[in-house]
């Protein structure tokens, strides 16, 4: 089956906390994975990103979806 994501990151799941209405579940990362950023062209020159360099990387999304394959 093929998604809509273009970032997938396969993890184990490490807790599973039920409430009445909403649950949690916490994932640990199982192998090495690679994300991508669209970012304006000038945000790339002030924050002087270059190959090869370490950054931080923030991820805010609203959603993470769980899918068994």
């Amino acid at each position: 089956m093929k998604y809509g994501v273009r970032n997938a990151l396969k993890a184990k799941v490490t807790e599973v906390k039920k409430g009445d209405i909403m649950s949690q579940v916490k994932f640990e990362l199982v192998e090495p994975s690679s994300l991508t950023s669209v970012l304006t062209t000038d945000s790339v020159s002030e924050l002087e990103i270059k190959e090869g360099e370490e950054l931080l990387l923030l991820v805010k999304a609203i959603h993470v979806i769980p899918v068994k394959e």
